[in-house]
């Protein structure tokens, strides 16, 4: 089975030589392989012979063609057009369960999520036929059947939080009660305002409040709503680490009567979550597959392996592993900036940190609550507010460059990606930053016409790409699957080290802050009131006091190393609080 996308965004026939149907061996020999139809090119899979000259030939990487096992024909279920993306078979959302599904951006999840919120009727590759009695015909005698048939008869009704919660105020006007009021069939409104910690935010309009609190309203409004299935398109994005496991809690709460389906990347919060995990593989943009559930851990272990054993197929040349122990730090004794006794007021929040130094080469992670001065912290360092009482000294004497990745980023100007890059372009950035973020293949976008996750790399590219001794990275792994989040973690690291800079990250992902620190900083006090911070602390006793902060113990999978949270009162739980062991055991 040939499979051939092309992907139209990047095609542009008036400013290449129509290489694709110059070169290909079939049109050569008069057959009709590659032909032109509104002004792009349409593929023939049935006379392609799969040679692969176009694809290397396209000026901008716009061809894919990939051969398939003739056996997936038959679990074909929505295609997009000719050369377009397509779906191979579906996880079923299970009745009092919650069910995850894992994979890369532009892999089908949200595909997924709208064919089982209805928004969308698959149409088995038939192109142009999308009907709902084709798609029971398809499904009869399957588990899948009587699903469809209830949601195409109304007699189901799915709830589904959208991945982009940014947009918000621009779809919704008023104040936070009066929106969630106007959805709460339930009536719930006070008791889930309670648990979302939302009771402040509810006088508020919601074109004011911050990221973590659209979430926590957006997430709210689902759960308010009377539904069969609840679907939530990646519901940790701007939350902090106890609000994740906290969002996951009440979720879980929801499958004790309905089907909950989750689309998330953060690795900690879905194993803390879900029942049953899908994996998604195959080729970005081109197709994916969906793999037999699992487990939730061995789902995410299988996932990180990158081998499914069933299928027979690998799909990551090498596994993902986690450091067992704390890496012992090679960074030593070479200090470039010193801090003592940071104080700082805005308005009625203040922010006090304890003193000490950071070494070059090292990346120092931050953790802590949101509103709680993280970010005041980094603009202090790279100079963009100054501190109200003490010393922020730099070895060399003189004041360090510093580049920033702010934690929320909007697209400046009308340019192209390609127009951007060129700002930091350097042979040491194309071989370190902008081929491992696979940012050639944007270079035709606009920056206004990015997605979050592309619009993410770009920035953390743009920051990591500057000449600087200091590299301040606010929420990186936001809108990043879990792929792109430890090219991050490894892009970030190796810069550091060949650059001898200091990196410095902000973020929530316990998973990417594990993989990326040598050591951390913890943040503490009252939200939005009174912050407090740490001074550079190892890495277990930085998470053994932040865990011991919010209450929380985590445990090392044997198999992979990854951190896993371990559940509230669990026998685990007791034994390692009463060591005071919160995370490295």
């Amino acid at each position: 089975m040939r499979v051939a996308v092309l992907d139209a965004d990047k095609c542009q026939p008036r400013k290449c030589a129509k290489e694709c149907i110059k070169f290909c061996p079939g049109v050569r020999m008069g057959e009709e392989t590659i032909v032109f139809e509104d002004g792009k090119p349409r593929i023939s899979e049935e006379l392609c012979t799969g040679c692969g000259i176009c694809v290397k030939k396209c000026p901008f990487q716009a061809i894919s063609v990939v051969g398939l096992p003739d056996e997936l024909k038959e679990g074909l279920i929505h295609q997009y057009g000719e050369n377009a993306f397509r779906l191979f078979y579906l996880p079923y959302p299970r009745e009092n369960a919650v069910t995850g599904l894992i994979g890369e951006n532009g892999i089908g999840k949200t595909t997924i999520v709208r064919i089982f919120s209805g928004e969308i009727i698959p149409n088995l590759g038939k192109l142009g036929s999308e009907n709902k009695e084709a798609v029971l015909e398809y499904f009869s005698g399957t588990q899948f059947y009587d699903y469809f048939k209830e949601l195409y008869d109304g007699k189901i009704k799915a709830v589904h939080k959208p991945q982009y919660v940014d947009y918000l105020p621009k779809v919704v006007k008023g104040k936070v009660k009066q929106l969630l009021e106007r959805v709460d069939e339930r009536n719930m409104l006070g008791e889930i305002a309670t648990k979302l910690e939302l009771e402040n935010t509810l006088k508020r309009d919601i074109k004011e409040i911050s990221g973590g609190e659209l979430q926590r309203v957006a997430i709210a409004g689902a759960i308010l709503r009377e539904g069969d299935i609840y679907i939530f398109d990646e519901p940790s994005s701007y939350l902090d680490v106890k609000q994740r496991l906290n969002v996951a809690k009440i979720i879980r709460e929801l499958a004790r009567e309905n089907r909950v389906l989750v689309v998330e990347h953060d690795l900690v919060v879905l194993d803390y979550l879900a029942d049953y995990i899908n994996i998604l593989y195959g080729k970005v943009g081109a197709y994916g597959i969906v793999s037999h559930p699992r487990s939730v851990r061995e789902g995410i272990n299988v996932y990180l392996e990158g081998y499914l054993k069933e299928e027979n197929i690998r799909f990551r040349r090498e596994p993902i592993k986690f450091e067992v122990r704390p890496p012992s730090p090679g960074w030593e004794n070479k200090p470039f900036i010193k801090f003592k006794n940071l104080k700082k007021s805005l308005g009625e929040f203040s922010i006090e940190i304890e003193g000490g130094e950071i070494n070059q080469g090292e990346v120092i992670g931050i953790l802590g609550p949101n509103a709680i001065g993280k970010t005041t912290f980094v603009k202090m360092l790279a100079g963009v507010i100054k501190q109200d009482a003490g010393e922020i000294e730099y070895i060399s004497n003189t004041k360090a460059k510093v580049s920033y990745k702010p934690q929320y980023i909007k697209p400046e100007g009308d340019r192209s990606v390609e127009e951007v890059m060129r700002k930091v372009y350097s042979p040491f950035f194309e071989r370190e930053i902008l081929k491992p973020l696979e940012l050639e293949q944007l270079y035709h976008k606009n920056v206004q016409e990015l997605s979050g996750g592309e619009l993410q790399r770009v920035a953390i590219a743009l920051c990591l790409g500057r000449e600087a001794e200091i590299y301040l990275l606010d929420e990186p792994s936001a809108y990043l699957d879990v792929e792109q989040r430890l090219k991050v973690a490894k892009i970030i690291r190796r810069t550091m080290e060949k650059r001898e800079a200091v990196g410095i990250v902000v973020d929530h992902d316990i998973l990417f802050v594990d993989y990326i620190s040598d050591r951390l900083m913890v943040f503490y006090g009252k939200p939005g009131k009174e912050g407090k911070a740490t001074k550079p602390l190892s890495m277990k006793e930085g998470m053994n006091r932040f865990l011991k902060d919010i209450d929380i113990t985590f445990r090392r999978d044997p198999e992979t190393g990854r951190p896993r949270a371990n559940k509230p009162g669990s026998t685990k739980d007791r034994e390692q609080k009463a060591k005071g062991e919160y995370y490295y055991v």
